[in-house]
């Protein structure tokens, strides 16, 4: 098989099962684990993440690293990935059906992939390294042994990261479609849900959040029929899902909104590309959530959500309930393996709409390049920067402090999500030398971590884009990082030891460049989860006299350089 050839099943408008329009039937027992124990979730496809879906399956290891990892069937090597946060240490493998299996947050590559990674990692002089390898040099076949796991990068705890992607396209598919060997007979759970005024804005409005309890049928709202004051409505759950024998909190895999028996709309966790994940913010409430509440999941499209998961492509969820009656809304929740709940919600229109209190600032909308500018600051938006229309306003929350250069601006909330960036540009106001003009950045604060990002300069002004709205200002730094051994002194004996490790530290937060070189040679550090940069001993440190020269470099420019002296 060359290519990999999907069979697609197109459902009736008003058929009884998911009413989502496609249903994908996907090839099964094609792959094996790639775990020896048996495969319990920690985290599954589609599941809600800060910024993004989970993209894959998140294979519990008994709570134990090195666990052996082995291909889920033939192919070849195709990519290494080591990077200090993200997938940390990954395997993607190319296979002759055209999918890609990905194995990520891993220990010890097998002995011969791991000696070439360190031949390139050397002569490219870097650790973090994304390499293509060519397709005859490390060939698989089905449950070979490929590296051990382990909790690199990204990961919170020991486990493997695994995904299936169709190669072409680089498009992540949801592995409960490919017949892995899982056991799961439990319902996913619906804890509450919510209803929006669809004549409104979703970052201007509170949704009318609801309790659920349990009855005879599935789900119903705790208090009743909804009674609504506004005549068009969107629903939005809050739902999770189990696997038998596992009690973590999962991903749904599919809902589907119903009004008096007849579809809406709906959406099905199958396939979301890399290149789409941040659109997570379109799906769920953003607002609500960055505000501490709730994951909801929208049962709505929101104008500017592009590639979006919703089916059919040209429903956006709105009911309407100007005819006064009562309307028997149902959502219907599943996991992939056909577990189902259902909640029943009977809502009506009051009849009444209280009027829409005025907002401050500009009215902003999807797919229209804008902008706003005053004295001393400005920003713009793209066309594909906002979700959905919102009033973005600019006002000053403090003068020009200490290192600052300029006033803090607070420029829209941070509850409104970006899609793409957005260009600020701050004009600093007090005059700055050479120095200070090369040194200069500009502080984000978005949440409670603030971070900062270089500046470019355009005729007086300093110009940065970023993907989060809140508070800006623009500093100078003229700090160097600090390069600190742990637990090593200069002109130190180190025949006992098997390391080196060193702590970079920054004012700022940020280390932008690493370098290290024993005797005049480039020496491979790791930065595992942006910690500390450590060497472990090896062969290019031989016995004698060495000299380790480290320089570290901060977002702002800013160059630290150090030299140890130590005996082998």
């Amino acid at each position: 098989m060359k290519g990999f050839c999907l069979m697609i099943l197109l459902c009736a408008a008003n058929s009884g099962h998911s009413q989502l329009n496609k249903i994908v039937v996907y090839p099964k027992g094609y792959f094996r684990s790639p775990l020896d124990i048996p495969l319990t979730l920690a985290g599954n496809f589609g599941e809600l993440r800060p910024n993004h879906f989970h993209m894959g399956f998140d294979l519990k290891t008994d709570h134990h690293e090195n666990m052996p990892v082995h291909a889920a069937a033939d192919g070849y090597i195709a990519k290494i990935k080591i990077e200090p946060a993200g997938f940390g240490r990954a395997i993607y493998i190319n296979h002759p059906n055209g999918l890609t299996t990905v194995y990520a947050h891993l220990n010890a590559f097998v002995p011969g992939l791991e000696d070439w990674i360190t031949k390139q990692q050397y002569s490219r002089e870097t650790w973090r390294i994304f390499a293509d390898l060519p397709p005859g040099l490390f060939s698989i076949k089905k449950g070979d042994l490929i590296a051990h796991s382990g909790n690199t990068g990204g990961s919170q705890g020991p486990h493997l990261h695994f995904e299936i992607r169709a190669t072409e396209g680089d498009v992540n598919l949801n592995p409960v479609l490919f017949g892995l060997p899982f056991l799961d007979d439990t319902r996913p759970v619906v804890s509450g849900f919510a209803i929006y005024d669809r004549q409104r804005s979703v970052y201007e409005q509170v949704p009318v959040m609801l309790a659920v309890k349990k009855s005879a049928g599935g789900y119903e709202p705790a208090a009743g029929i909804a009674i609504v004051h506004t005549p068009l409505i969107s629903f939005g759950i809050r739902a999770f899902d189990t696997q038998t024998g596992s009690g973590n909190h999962l991903g749904i895999f599919e809902a589907a909104l119903y009004d008096d028996e007849k579809y809406v709309i709906g959406f099905r966790m199958d396939r979301i590309s890399y290149d789409n994940t941040r659109n997570i913010n379109a799906h769920i409430d953003y607002r609500t959530h960055a505000s501490g509440g709730p994951y909801v999941q929208q049962l709505f499209r929101l104008p500017g959500y592009l590639h979006s998961i919703y089916q059919p492509e040209t429903a956006d969820g709105t009911i309407d309930l100007t005819d006064g009656a009562v309307h028997q809304v149902r959502i219907v929740v599943k996991d992939g393996f056909e577990n189902a709940s259902s909640l029943a919600i009977p809502v009506r229109f009051s009849g009444a709409t209280p009027p829409e209190a005025v907002r401050p600032g500009k009215l902003f909308y999807p797919f229209q390049p804008d902008g706003m500018e005053l004295p001393g600051v400005a920003f713009y938006i793209g066309e594909h920067s906002l979700y959905d229309s919102v009033h973005i306003g600019i006002s000053q929350v403090q003068p020009a402090t200490g290192e600052a250069v300029s006033p803090q601006f607070s420029i829209g909330n941070a509850d409104i999500p970006l899609q793409d960036s957005v260009l600020i540009r701050i004009r600093p106001s007090v005059p700055l030398d050479a120095m200070q003009l090369q040194r200069t950045v500009m502080e984000c604060r978005s949440g409670t971590h603030p971070t900062v990002v270089k500046v470019a300069w355009q005729k007086g002004w300093a110009a940065a884009h970023v993907r989060e709205l809140g508070k800006f200002r623009l500093l100078t730094d003229q700090t160097a990082p600090q390069i600190i051994p742990v637990g090593v002194k200069n002109a130190a004996s180190l025949g006992r030891a098997s390391s080196i490790t060193l702590s970079v530290r920054d004012n700022r937060g940020v280390v932008k460049n690493f370098r290290a070189t024993l005797d005049g040679k480039w020496l491979r550090f790791s930065n595992d989860k942006g910690r500390n940069f450590v060497y472990i001993f090896d062969a290019r440190c031989g016995r004698g006299k060495h000299e380790l020269q480290v320089t570290a470099k901060d977002e702002a420019g800013n160059t630290a350089q150090r030299s140890f002296l130590f005996t082998r």
